[in-house]
C-alpha cells in the first residue's frame, strides 16, 4: 500500500505540474491568437493555422512602434497619449497600465533592484524591489525614502512601502530569481541546492 501511495505522489509531482504549464501555455497562446486572429479567419476560411493572430498582433504593434517615431503619426499617438491623460476615469487606468508596462520592458526599468528590508522590532528580513528612488516628488518630507514593491507568495499581488534609504540593502541577485524565490514561497533556493548537489 505504501508503493503505491509513493507511486501515486511521485505521479502527481511529475504529471501536475507539466499538465498546469501546459494549461496555462495553451491559454496565453489562445488569448493572444484570439486578438486579432477572430478577424483574419473569416478570411482564410480553412486555411487558418493556429498562430497567425499572434503573428498579426506582433506586426501591428511593431508597425504602430514605427508609426510613433515618424514625425507626423508620432504627433498623433501622443495628441492622443496626452487626450487619455485628460479624460478624468481614464487618465487613472490609462497612467497605471502605461507606469507599469514602462516599469518592465522601458528604459528606465524598475524591478531591476532587489533589496532586503528589516522587518521593525524583529531580525525578520523581506525581500523586495525598489519601483522608485525619487517619491519626494509626490511625498516632500519624504526625501530620503524610496518605493519597495513586496510580492506576496503564490499569488499576483503585493503591496508597495515607503523605506527610508538607509534601511535597505541592495542585494547582487537576478530580479527573475528573487521573484521566482518569493512567489514560491522560498522553495525554488533548496531546488536550486539539490541540483547543485547532483
Amino acid at each position: 500500500m505504501k508503493t503505491l501511495a509513493k507511486n501515486f505522489m511521485n505521479g502527481v509531482l511529475t504529471v501536475v505540474p507539466i499538465v498546469l504549464a501546459i494549461y496555462v501555455f495553451i491559454k496565453i497562446f489562445t488569448f493572444f491568437d484570439g486578438l486579432l486572429g477572430k478577424y483574419v479567419k473569416p478570411y482564410l476560411h480553412e486555411t487558418y493555422i493556429p498562430g497567425i493572430g499572434i503573428l498579426c498582433t506582433i506586426a501591428l504593434i511593431t508597425v504602430l512602434g514605427w508609426l510613433s517615431t515618424q514625425y507626423i503619426s508620432g504627433r498623433l499617438i501622443k495628441l492622443i497619449d496626452r487626450l487619455l491623460e485628460s479624460i478624468p476615469l481614464m487618465k487613472t487606468v490609462y497612467s497605471v497600465l502605461k507606469d507599469t508596462i514602462y516599469s518592465f520592458i522601458g528604459e528606465k526599468r524598475s524591478f531591476s533592484k532587489v533589496v532586503l528590508i528589516d522587518l521593525p522590532h524583529t531580525e525578520i528580513k523581506c525581500i523586495g524591489f525598489i519601483t522608485s528612488e525619487e517619491v519626494e516628488s509626490l511625498f516632500h518630507p519624504l526625501k530620503e525614502y524610496v518605493a519597495v514593491y513586496i510580492p506576496q507568495t503564490f499569488q499576483v499581488a503585493g503591496i508597495t512601502v515607503l523605506v527610508p534609504k538607509a534601511q535597505i540593502e541592495v542585494i547582487n541577485v537576478k530580479p527573475e530569481e528573487a521573484m521566482k524565490f518569493i512567489l514560491s514561497g522560498g522553495m525554488t533556493a533548496s531546488k536550486n541546492k539539490e541540483k547543485r548537489v547532483e
